[in-house]
């Protein structure tokens, strides 16, 4: 029975590294979407 533990705890493992790696790349993109717009908001008015 401790193999089902073991996979259980892999999977679950795989899982919130996956998580975790979308979270991360999602926050990089919502600064670098932040970054572009104020630089394309500082060329309007410059």
């Amino acid at each position: 029975m401790w193999y089902f533990a073991w996979i259980l705890g892999v999977t679950m493992a795989v899982l919130l590294a996956s998580i975790s790696a979308m979270m991360c790349d999602a926050r990089e993109c919502a600064l670098d979407e932040a970054r572009k717009k104020t630089v394309d908001d500082a060329m309007r008015q410059g």
